[in-house]
C-alpha cells in the first residue's frame, strides 16, 4: 500500500469519509502516521478477574460465556455479558448499543478495559472498551491506548485501527536527518517514532518518539527557511538604489510628529537593504499604533527617487482606503503619484484625481498603487514596479513572491504586521525574512486604561460610557465575538442581537452603528465615514475593528466575551483607541469563572507590551492563540510547540550545520521545498 496514495482512491469507504478526514489534516494515506494522540488512556494494567476490586481501571481478557439484549424502562435497551476467565466470571454491561449482541459472539475471547464497579454487591464493568481478540493482538485495550483530535462521524478507534494497520507498511518510512545529527541529539529512529508515537510501551517511549518528531518540525521549518532565503538572495540587483540621504532626512523634518527611536532604526535597516545588491525581503512587526505606515511611506519615497513604482497592498479594502488617505497626506506634497485599486476592477485604469496637484493621471503612471492583496493577481500593470509592501498578511508566501516577481525585475518586498509575535515564533516562522521591530510607541501617546469590569458593574460602566459620550464628546467601540446568536452558543453575545439591545434599552438617546464582515465593502465604508464624522457615538462590532481602522476620538473599547480572544488579540483591539492625546479606556467583559481565564484577562490590566501579551498566551494557551481566532488555516506544528524554546534554539544550531554542506544531503532538500508555508497559522 502507497502511503502517498490519497485516502479517495483507497477504498470506497475511505473515499465516504474522505470529506470529514480532510478535517483533521488527513488527506492521504500517510497523513494517518501524523496524525498524533494528544493523550493516552491508561489500560496496561491486566488482572484475573478473581483479584479485581471495586474502583479499579484494568483490563481483563475472557470468553463471552453469553451476550444478549435486554429491554428496560429506563434505557431502550440493555446489552448485558458475562465474560469468564479461569478465575472466574464478571457482568458486563453497555447501554443503547443493541448492535454489540451481533458484533460480539459467544465463545469470542475478549478484552475489555474500564473501571469495575460494584452494583448490588455483585462487580460488574460497565460500558468498557472492547475488542475481540486477534493474533493475541490487542490495540483498544490492555495497553497505552492512543486518543486522537476527532471529528464527526471519525472516532478514535477508527483512526485507530487505521493507523495500526498503515504501521505495516512502516517500511516505506526512510530516515532523513544525517546519522550524526541523529546521534549527537540522542533522536529515536523516525520509524520507530512514527509507530512509538502511537503504540508505546510506556509513557517514556511516548515521550522520546514526540521528541524526535517535535525535533523533525521544527529543525523542518528553520533549514526550509535558510533554503528559502538563499534562492531570494540568489537575485542580484544590476543597478543598487542610491540612498538620498538628504531629501529622505528632510520628509522626516518636515513630519508632524517625530520618530521614535524605533523607527529611526527600522528606516536605516530598509534603507541598508534597498542600497543592497540583493531584493529586500524583511519583516516589520510593530505594536498597534506604532506607526509603520510612516516607515513604509519612506521606503516608497526611496522607490520615488530611484525612479520605481511602489504596491501597497492591505488586508480589506476599508485599510486600503485610509492607508491612501494617509499616504496621500504625507507623500503627494513630494510630487508623488498616489493611485488607489481595490474591488472596483473595472476602474483600474481610470483616472485618478491627485487632490494636491489638481490634475490626473492613470493609475499604472502612479508612482504608488495603494490597493488590496488582489493587487497582485489584478490586470493592473506597472511600468517599473521597484518595490512591494504587503499590510497584516500573516504569510505572504513563496507563490505570492513569483507572481511579485513577475511585475518587476528584482523587486524589494517589505511585509508588515501589528499581530504580537513572540520573537521565537517569528524568527522561526518567518526565519526566510529579516526581522525589524517597533517596539516603542509614538512620543506622547498615553497607555489606554484597562480594566475587566466584573458584571455587578455592568450597568455602572453603561452609565460612565454614556457620561464620556454626552460631556466629552467621546466615541465608543463595543466589540462582540460573533456576527449573528448560534444555537450552539447561546450564552455568546452577537452583534446584530446586541446592536439591537443596546440601541433599544441601554442607550435610546444615543447614535448607534453597527460593523460586521458580511457587509459590502460600500457599506462598511460608509459606517466608518458616519463614525469618523461623529455622526455615530457607539458603533458595535465584530472583531473585523481589529485590523488598522483608524478613529482619533474614539476614546473607549468595551470587548464582550473577552477570554475567547487570545491576548494579542485583545491588544490589537485595545489599539483601536488611544490614537490622539485624549486618555483612552478599554473595557473587558466575560461570563467566564474559571480563575485561569481571570487571571490571564487581569493581566491586560498591567501589560502594554504586545510581545509581551504573545509570550504570556503562548504559556498558558498554547501557539494556537497566537493569531487569534480570526486566523485560519493549516495548521504548521502538529507536535511541536512554539513554546519550547530550547528545543527551537538548538533546532536552528542544526539546521545552519546541515545547511553548511546541504548539498551532501539531496532527499532532505527536496524535502524542505516541499514545505510551503502559504496560508498556514501556528493553531
Amino acid at each position: 500500500m502507497d502511503l502517498q496514495t490519497p485516502v479517495s482512491n483507497v477504498s470506497r469507504t475511505y473515499k465516504m469519509y474522505a470529506g470529514r478526514l480532510e478535517k483533521l489534516g488527513i488527506s492521504k494515506l500517510e497523513d494517518f502516521l501524523f496524525h498524533i494522540p494528544f493523550r493516552y488512556d491508561d489500560y496496561s494494567l491486566v488482572s484475573k478477574i478473581d483479584h479485581i476490586r471495586a474502583g479499579e481501571v484494568i483490563t481483563i481478557k475472557g470468553t463471552v460465556e453469553e451476550i444478549h439484549n435486554q429491554y428496560t424502562r429506563r434505557f431502550k435497551t440493555l446489552q448485558r455479558a458475562v465474560v469468564r476467565d479461569e478465575t472466574g466470571s464478571i457482568d458486563i454491561l453497555w447501554f443503547n448499543q443493541p448492535y454489540l449482541a451481533k458484533a460480539i459472539k459467544k465463545d469470542d475471547l475478549i478484552s475489555l478495559s474500564g473501571k469495575v464497579e460494584l452494583d448490588k454487591h455483585k462487580l460488574v464493568m460497565i460500558a468498557p472498551d472492547y475488542e475481540i481478540i486477534f493474533k493475541n493482538q490487542t490495540i483498544h485495550t490492555g495497553r497505552l491506548v492512543p486518543v486522537y483530535p476527532e471529528t464527526r462521524g471519525i472516532s478514535s478507534k477508527w483512526l485507530r485501527r487505521q493507523t495500526f494497520k498503515l504501521l505495516e507498511e512502516k517500511n516505506q518510512i526512510k530516515e532523513f536527518l544525517p546519522d550524526a545529527l541523529i546521534k549527537e541529539n540522542n533522536l529515536m529512529g523516525l520509524s520507530q517514532a512514527i509507530e512509538k508515537i502511537h503504540f508505546p510501551d510506556n509513557l517514556h517511549e511516548a515521550e522520546k518518539a514526540r521528541e524526535r518528531l517535535s525535533f523533525d518540525e521544527l529543525f523542518e521549518l528553520q533549514l526550509s527557511a535558510l533554503v528559502r532565503k538563499k534562492a531570494w538572495e540568489k537575485n542580484t540587483i544590476k543597478k543598487p538604489w542610491q540612498n538620498f540621504q538628504d531629501q529622505v532626512d528632510k520628509l522626516i523634518t518636515k513630519l508632524p510628529f517625530e520618530l521614535t527611536g524605533a523607527q529611526k532604526r527600522s528606516v536605516a535597516e530598509i534603507l541598508k537593504d534597498l542600497t543592497s545588491q540583493k531584493p529586500m525581503n524583511r519583516l516589520l512587526e510593530g505594536e498597534v499604533g506604532s506607526g509603520k505606515t510612516v516607515v513604509g511611506a519612506i521606503a516608497m519615497y526611496i522607490a520615488f527617487l530611484n525612479g520605481f513604482q511602489s504596491a501597497f497592498m492591505a488586508p480589506t479594502e476599508i485599510l486600503a482606503q485610509q492607508h491612501y488617505e494617509t499616504i496621500s497626506r504625507l507623500l503627494e506634497p513630494l510630487g508623488v503619484k498616489v493611485g488607489i485599486a481595490t474591488g472596483s476592477i473595472k476602474n483600474y485604469e481610470s483616472r485618478i484625481k491627485n487632490k494636491n496637484h489638481n490634475s490626473s493621471f492613470r493609475l499604472h503612471d502612479s508612482d504608488v498603487v495603494i490597493g488590496t492583496h488582489a493587487l497582485i493577481y489584478s490586470k493592473v500593470k506597472f511600468k517599473k514596479l521597484g518595490l512591494v509592501i504587503v499590510d497584516e498578511q500573516q504569510r505572504f508566501g513563496v507563490e505570492q513572491r513569483t507572481i511579485v516577481r513577475e511585475k518587476g525585475e528584482n523587486v524589494h518586498l517589505l511585509t508588515m504586521t501589528a499581530t504580537p509575535i513572540p520573537r521565537t515564533v517569528a524568527l522561526t516562522m518567518y526565519g526566510d525574512l529579516d526581522l525589524s521591530i517597533l517596539d516603542e510607541m509614538p512620543i506622547g501617546r498615553k497607555l489606554v486604561k484597562t480594566w475587566l469590569v466584573p458584571p455587578e458593574k455592568r450597568s455602572g460602566a453603561y452609565s460612565w460610557i454614556e457620561k464620556q459620550i454626552k460631556e466629552q464628546g467621546d466615541q465608543i467601540f463595543i466589540v462582540c465575538p460573533f456576527i449573528e446568536k448560534s444555537e450552539t452558543m447561546v450564552t455568546v453575545k452577537a452583534a446584530t442581537k446586541e446592536f439591537e439591545r443596546l440601541k433599544n434599552e441601554v442607550f435610546p438617546n444615543l447614535k448607534l452603528g453597527l460593523l460586521h464582515g458580511k457587509l459590502k465593502a460600500k457599506e462598511k465604508q460608509e459606517i466608518l465615514n458616519a463614525f469618523r464624522n461623529k455622526k455615530i457615538d457607539i458603533l458595535v462590532s465584530t472583531p473585523v475593528v481589529e485590523v488598522g481602522i483608524d478613529i482619533p476620538n474614539a476614546t473607549v473599547m468595551l470587548i464582550e466575551e473577552a477570554d475567547r480572544f487570545g491576548l494579542a488579540q485583545l491588544h490589537q483591539m485595545r489599539g483601536r483607541v488611544g490614537r490622539s492625546d485624549k486618555q483612552s479606556y478599554c473595557l473587558l467583559f466575560t461570563g467566564s469563572k474559571n480563575p485561569t481565564t481571570i487571571e490571564r484577562l487581569k493581566a491586560m490590566e498591567t501589560l502594554y507590551s504586545g510581545a509581551e501579551l504573545a509570550e504570556l498566551d503562548l504559556k498558558l494557551r498554547g501557539p494556537g492563540q497566537i493569531f487569534g481566532t480570526s486566523q485560519h488555516g493549516r495548521q504548521v506544528l502538529k507536535v511541536a510547540s512554539f513554546s519550547d524554546f530550547v528545543l527551537i534554539e538548538k533546532t536552528k544550531k542544526e539546521a545552519i550545520k546541515v545547511f553548511e554542506e546541504i548539498d551532501k544531503y539531496p532527499e532532505l532538500l527536496e524535502k524542505t521545498k516541499q514545505i510551503n508555508l502559504d496560508h498556514v497559522s501556528p493553531d
